[in-house]
């Protein structure tokens, strides 16, 4: 049970003194180093770990993605480990610009078995760590801090020495201060400085040292400003490449990340959609896909976004959530009215200016950039407006309806919708629109038409033959007028025999292309007093139009059943 006083079981954070901070001006203007980290932090976080297919495939994704730096595992705590780094030296799967990176604890066998499982490799990170915090030294190894100092410098030594041992290898050494961010500012300096001198860092040979939110306790904020003092309070920063390794405890990762490369990180550790031991790592798609919003590319490539999901799936066995940034499957999509509305408006202004700056309502990025198409940018369901169904009838079938016309026809999908209580699908949505508009042939349809003019005259005469479907007979009658053009010369015709039309509106464009092109007209007649529209479809626009008329005058007797008799009669 929650307790009504929190404060007397936890105690809020303590904060770095830092009054004159200097991230929160910064930008981030270039991309870190990259460090993946899935084929170990990430796989010892699952619930059946990767085998070595699950493990090789997961590497070759990232090789393709472009990481240059990969942590491949913990070789000297696990024999699948151990061997995979095998495979990937013995069968010469590394890349020569690539780096692998290990991890050990601070013990003389680990270390020494660590090495084993390096031998003959071209480059390599050995990635040391020992716990610096106060609970940790006190109830975990019961330590002091000298001897905390002497556990991280023996171990640095030691490899110094191995790696001294096997010159054929590119050595990066690296050290983590295992849950930096709640271990004393002043300890943390002063343990990592006490590793640079036993290892003999310089300019000239830098060590990465990594911070890591190993449990994330506290705002972003708080990792930024650690991570500014400590840059600011480290002899020679200069011989360090300062990396951070945020955990998402608190939900915040991605933030704190971003601040600290801000804060002055050079290099960011975390897996690909943030897999990690509790809430995760820092999901690195994320992290990247900000700065490409940004204008800063994150020299890792997304460009085909869903196979690397698909993929990361297949090798974690875990779901990746389809509401997860840039990557889950309704990420992109729009459910809502209004926002599909904005969308709808905004892919217009794009498409009018296809070279301007991206700036489409609620899509902070092109889906086409990251392999995705706009198919499922809107979807609908009985939250949806006419903006949605508009959009997709647009998109997918080639229909633009008309303002008035869009906001008639999302009623009869918002009924469909609410009696289903499901997604309506795109083709869906085209049925409903062909059963409503286009397939209202009866009880009259257009057979054939004739137009003639006189030489200098304004006038068209038409000659329209009709078929007329009754319940009991089916019969043709031929009806002719004279208008400006042939719409107002078919409507005349049908007045003068008896039918109350007038055109209140009218819109017509071509759909599809080459020979398959056809012409579609919306035609909004007032029918005895009554707004109706009509759709009609035809190689010919002239046909389609007419067709749109007779479109409206077939609907308007669908909802006159008991009259609809005596309205076909005055036509015959």
């Amino acid at each position: 049970m929650m307790l009504s006083e929190p404060s007397k079981k936890y105690r809020p954070f303590v904060a770095v003194e830092l009054p004159d901070r200097q991230w929160p001006n910064q930008r981030i203007e270039v991309a870190p180093i990259w460090c993946s980290v899935d084929l170990r932090d990430g796989n010892q976080s699952l619930i059946d770990p990767m085998d070595q297919e699950r493990k090789q495939r997961l590497f070759d994704r990232l090789l393709k993605i472009g990481f240059k730096e990969i942590e491949v595992g913990f070789p000297s705590a696990s024999q699948t480990d151990f061997d995979f780094v095998r495979s990937l030296i013995e069968q010469d799967k590394i890349p020569e610009d690539v780096t692998i990176q290990v991890l050990t604890q601070a013990r003389p066998h680990l270390i020494e078995r660590t090495f084993e499982a390096l031998k003959g490799v071209k480059n390599a990170i050995v990635h040391v760590y020992n716990a610096t915090d106060p609970m940790f030294r006190r109830v975990v190894f019961n330590v002091d801090k000298a001897e905390c100092i002497q556990i991280a410098v023996d171990a640095t030594a030691q490899i110094r020495d191995l790696m001294s041992a096997h010159p054929e290898t590119n050595w990066t050494f690296q050290y983590s201060p295992e849950l930096f961010t709640t271990t004393e500012m002043d300890f943390a300096v002063e343990i990592v400085e006490a590793v640079m001198d036993a290892y003999g860092a310089s300019a000239d040979k830098r060590m990465i040292v990594n911070l890591p939110a190993t449990v994330e306790v506290a705002t972003p904020n708080n990792y930024a400003d650690q991570i500014e003092w400590f840059c600011r309070h480290v002899k020679n920063r200069d011989h360090l490449i300062v990396s951070v390794h945020p955990h998402n405890d608190r939900g915040t990762g991605v933030a704190a990340a971003e601040l600290t490369l801000m804060a002055g990180a050079d290099r960011v550790e975390g897996t690909l959609f943030g897999n990690g031991e509790r809430t995760g790592n820092v999901d690195i798609v994320t992290l990247a896909m900000n700065m490409y919003t940004q204008g800063v590319h994150p020299q890792l490539d997304f460009s085909n976004i869903t196979p690397i999901m698909r993929e990361v799936e297949y090798c974690n066995q875990l779901p990746v959530h389809p509401r997860h940034p840039y990557v889950g499957d309704l990420v992109f999509t729009a459910f809502s009215g209004s926002h599909q509305d904005a969308i709808k408006k905004g892919m217009a202004d794009r498409r009018a200016n296809p070279d301007a700056v991206w700036d489409v309502p609620y899509l902070p990025i092109d889906p086409l950039d990251v392999g995705r198409s706009y198919e499922a940018v809107i979807r609908v369901n009985s939250q949806s407006g006419k903006g949605g169904v508009s959009y997709l009838l647009e998109q997918e079938h080639g229909i633009e309806l008309p303002r008035r016309l869009s906001i008639e026809f999302s009623q009869v999908v918002q009924e469909v919708a609410e009696r289903t209580g499901k997604e309506i699908t795109s083709q869906m949505i085209y049925q409903a629109f062909l059963d409503e508009y286009l397939e209202k042939r009866a009880p009259f349809g257009l057979i054939s038409h004739r137009l003639s003019s006189e030489p200098d005259s304004p006038k068209v005469t038409l000659e329209a033959v009709l078929e007329t479907k009754l319940a009991t007979d089916t019969s043709r009658q031929t009806l002719k007028g004279e208008g400006n053009g042939p719409l107002a010369a078919f409507v005349k015709a049908l007045v003068a025999n008896g039918q109350d039309v007038e055109i209140i509106d009218y819109h017509e464009h071509s759909r599809g292309q080459g020979a398959d092109a056809e012409a579609i007209a919306y035609v909004e007649v007032r029918i005895e007093g009554n707004a109706v529209f009509g759709v009609g479809t035809d190689e010919s626009i002239t046909s389609a139009s007419m067709k749109g008329v007779l479109s409206a005058i077939n609907r308007h007797l669908s909802t006159q059943a008991p009259a609809a008799n005596v309205t076909v009669e005055s036509l015959g």
